[in-house]
Formats: C-alpha cells, sequence, structure tokens
C-alpha cells in the first residue's frame, strides 16, 4: 500500500522566510514555486538520493490538527550529530537530542523556525537499500 515517501509539508507564516531558511540549510534553491509571480503561498525542493521533495506552505493553507496528532518525518544523513549541530545553528530548537534506537539507527529531531518538527536520521537500511540501485 504504501510506496515509499512522496513529500513532506512544512507549514509557515512566512513562506519567503522559511524558502530563505530552508535553502541555506539545504544549499539548493527550490525547483517549483506556486504562484509563480508575487509571494509564494507553496515552494518545493528536491533532496537526497531519491529526490524527494520537501514543500513549504502559506500555514493558511494547513489542515486543521487533531488534538495530540503529530508525527516526526526522519530525513536520512550521514552524521545525526553534525546535521543536529546545523539545525541548531541556524536557529532550529531542540525536540530530541541525537539517541541510538539500536545499533544502526540514530535519530535527532528539532523544531524549525517556523514551528515544524525536523528530524534527522542515521539508518543502515536505507543505505542497505541505495547499495543496491
Amino acid at each position: 500500500m504504501l510506496r515509499g515517501l512522496t513529500t513532506i509539508t512544512y507549514f509557515a507564516d512566512d513562506v519567503p522566510a522559511a524558502v530563505a531558511w530552508y535553502s541555506t540549510l539545504l544549499g539548493v534553491e527550490p525547483y517549483f514555486a506556486r504562484p509563480v509571480e508575487g509571494p509564494p503561498a507553496y515552494v518545493e525542493f528536491r533532496l537526497g538520493d531519491y529526490q524527494h521533495e520537501l514543500g513549504l506552505l502559506d500555514r493558511r493553507f494547513a489542515p486543521p490538527t487533531a488534538p495530540g496528532a503529530g508525527v516526526v518525518a526522519y530525513w536520512a544523513v550521514d552524521d545525526v550529530e553534525a546535521a543536529y549541530a546545523r539545525l541548531l545553528e541556524l536557529g532550529a530548537t531542540e525536540h530530541d537530542k541525537p539517541t541510538e534506537r539500536g545499533p544502526g539507527f540514530v535519530t535527532a529531531s528539532v523544531v524549525d523556525p517556523f514551528g515544524n518538527v525536523l528530524g534527522v536520521m542515521f539508518n543502515q537500511h536505507y543505505l542497505d537499500v541505495l547499495a543496491t540501485r
């Protein structure tokens, strides 16, 4: 049923500020924006080995959230400690410090300057799958 990650969408009250922050973090500019002219309501970056999409959406278009609902999506990184430090350096705040979850699995998460939880993970399984490509 679930075939893989397509898009992670984060919300922001100030989409241009979020684009600037994520462009600095990722080292790339978004490849897609709507509307094309004027301040964007939605932008998308393509990232990583499988060109997954990270979208930034104006918070006014966010769906209602159920009380207590939440999710952390983890992005694969080679060095969780370094990624976590870089995120904090760029103004994110601590959510969950780097923690080994078992052999070959380390996670951490932060809250970005726009209120979204962003997870990073070293995941040996991800590398094993990538090696078979």
